[in-house]
């Protein structure tokens, strides 16, 4: 495994920061997760779902909870104590990396704040994750994924042109905010390889989520002109979007002048090709309400899996609007095994299903070690195996 014999302390909660230390013991790192006693995780209360207990009743665990928590040991610390924060020092003298998303501040007062602690463990790489970072004048204000897609523009360029501004249907700015952590944390490990130096990271949800606004945020700078909302529809390609069939909807995804002219042959559309209006994207584009009404009175004549293998056949990009079901039910996604069953110590069935890590690595491929664990479950392994303690 890449990461084999890196320690993460995770004393992270909800998203975010969960999904970092996920995806870093994925690649092998073995990461302690640092929960509250008798509480642990916020999200281990999200739901329902819940995981069916040995005798069918709702357990502890949520689906919520279990989405960004395999591949980690649970231990439970009160930080509030001094016992409990003497534990933490201890474990992070052996650690390469501490994750937290406190608020800003929030570790001060049980001396584990970076400025605390950096001398102590120069080698150590730290990531603080909040919502809007450690400096600014938004600095202490709590941040939750929602606020944060609404404040970072997203949802402004999210939904129907006459609806009301629109959030992704997931948390993707946590999620984001988690993916650029992992990046950040990798960069610091290999500058601490190359200098015995460790370093702080400051990421915050609302400097990522204004980070992968990409096209739509450049687009804005270059114009100085707000996007408006286009529903599923391209603000710069046409056509690409949700289009109606004879039962169900299509995607149809049109990157080029060429994909259109077979995208209208193949559709019966004839002429609309050569046709001054619409011959070329920039005059798709300029056209774009007159072009999607006939593109969609035309797939209207035939069903969607009709549509898909004409279209396949012929190099025009399209495809199906997907339920979860069928997500998980598709051939493609099967053999590419996005499902994966983890053992479990409470689930009743003694599996819980999780989605795959999607990196695929020749040498150091991702290996499933741990299902996300219940509160506590490796207290005794860990101090064991970090500390070198023996249970009485």
């Amino acid at each position: 495994m890449a990461l084999a014999g890196l320690r993460v302390l995770d004393l992270s909660r909800i998203l975010a920061g969960p999904s970092a230390t996920q995806l870093l013991g994925d690649l092998g790192a073995d990461v302690v997760k640092i929960e509250k006693p008798g509480e642990g995780d916020d999200t281990r209360k999200w739901g329902p779902p819940f995981v069916p207990d040995q005798e069918g009743r709702p357990s502890s665990e949520s689906a919520y909870y279990l989405c960004a928590n395999r591949n980690k040991r649970s231990i439970e610390i009160d930080i509030t104590t001094a016992e409990g924060q003497a534990l933490i020092h201890a474990l992070l003298a052996k650690a390469d990396v501490f994750i937290e998303n406190y608020k800003v501040g929030g570790l001060q007062a049980y001396g584990l704040a970076y400025a605390q602690i950096k001398s102590l463990y120069p080698k150590l790489v730290y990531c603080s994750i909040t919502g809007f970072g450690q400096t600014g004048p938004y600095a202490n204000r709590a941040g939750y994924d929602f606020l944060i897609q609404a404040m970072g523009g997203i949802m402004s360029v999210t939904g129907a042109p006459d609806g009301d501004p629109m959030k992704v249907g997931v948390g993707i700015a946590d999620v984001m905010t988690g993916m650029y952590a992992t990046v950040g944390i990798l960069a610091a490990l290999r500058h601490r390889d190359q200098t015995g130096e460790g370093q702080y990271i400051d990421l915050a949800l609302l400097d990522t989520q204004v980070s992968w606004l990409i096209n739509a945020g450049t687009s804005y700078l270059t114009s100085r002109k707000n996007p408006q909302r286009l529903g599923n529809g391209h603000p710069n390609i046409v056509p690409y979007q949700v289009f109606p069939t004879a039962d169900f909807p299509i995607i149809i995804a049109v990157g080029n002048d060429n994909q259109f002219r077979k995208f209208c042959e193949y559709s019966a559309m004839t002429g609309v090709a050569d046709d001054p209006d619409y011959a070329t994207n920039v005059a798709r584009v300029k056209n774009r309400d007159r072009l999607i009404e006939k593109i969609s009175e035309a797939l209207r004549q035939q069903t969607r899996d009709h549509w898909v293998s004409v279209f396949e056949k012929v190099g025009v990009p399209c495809g199906p609007v997907n339920t979860l079901e069928q997500v998980f039910a598709d051939p493609q996604i099967r053999h590419r095994q996005a499902e994966v069953a983890l053992d479990h110590p409470i689930a009743q069935s003694g599996k819980v299903s999780v989605i795959a890590n999607p990196l695929k690595l020749s040498a150091t491929p991702v290996q499933y070690r741990f299902a996300p664990p219940v509160r506590n479950q490796h207290e005794k392994e860990i101090l064991h195996d970090w500390l070198g303690r023996h249970s009485k």
